[in-house]
């Protein structure tokens, strides 16, 4: 597959670029303001200046960190490592919205996307992670069964993130349809496609299927500033 360096390394890249005004840090480390996702992304993952970070950084704030190996530094700790798939879009978009009845999350839904994203445990969300793009729903009532939007951003990208379903919801393909939905508006705007899964989430399945295909496997870690 062709390799694609904004891609490559995509946290810094929207962290320091699209996603700048909703972070904090320097030109060599940045991080998420508090109250979005709790991420931290370097210039030079092989030399993470941690130190830039102190500033925005509050002890015992937990952050996912990808594409670093290396030992914790003092004031920091590992408290969990593991892999990821970064997935790209390879497949044929839907002509048509397949999910027009999805409803858009609004700033009064952030409550209810947290509580879900803290259910189902999608990866690294906050209460303001829905002001990042464009998040879409379905609702019973009140209640929030599924949602998917969009995160990390780069010329030409855009991060399909935050997908869940309730388990009282499952099996309905609530998700998919929603999936579906963002990758018909990419490719309406000229974006390709990209998410990411834990390797251990059986949903990696469920993308390749769809039509995205691995394109790195890269470390994350969840590092705690103490």
């Amino acid at each position: 597959m062709e390799r694609k360096p904004q891609l490559d390394h995509i946290f810094w890249h929207a962290l320091n670029g699209a996603h700048r005004r909703y972070s904090d840090g320097t030109d060599q480390a940045r991080r998420y303001t508090q109250g979005f996702s709790p991420i931290i992304a370097f210039a030079d993952p092989a030399r993470p200046d941690f130190g830039a970070l102190a500033p925005w950084v509050t002890p015992g704030e937990h952050f996912y960190c990808e594409n670093w190996t290396g030992a914790a530094p003092p004031g920091w700790r590992i408290d969990a490592e593991t892999t990821m798939y970064r997935m790209l879009w390879d497949g044929v978009a839907p002509a048509a919205d397949p999910a027009p009845d999805a409803l858009p999350l609004q700033a009064h839904h952030a409550a209810a996307a947290l509580e879900l994203a803290t259910l189902c445990k999608p990866g690294p969300f906050g209460i303001r992670t829905i002001e990042l793009g464009d998040y879409f729903g379905y609702f019973d009532g009140e209640r929030l069964m599924a949602m998917a939007g969009e995160r990390l951003r780069a010329p030409g990208l855009c991060e399909i993130s935050g997908v869940c379903t309730h388990p009282d919801y499952q099996g309905r393909g609530l998700a998919k349809r929603l999936i579906a939905k963002l990758l018909h508006r990419h490719q309406q705007r000229g974006d390709r496609s990209f998410l990411h899964v834990m390797r251990s989430n059986p949903a990696h399945q469920l993308y390749l299927n769809m039509g995205f295909k691995d394109y790195l496997e890269t470390t994350v870690r969840v590092v705690v500033a103490e």
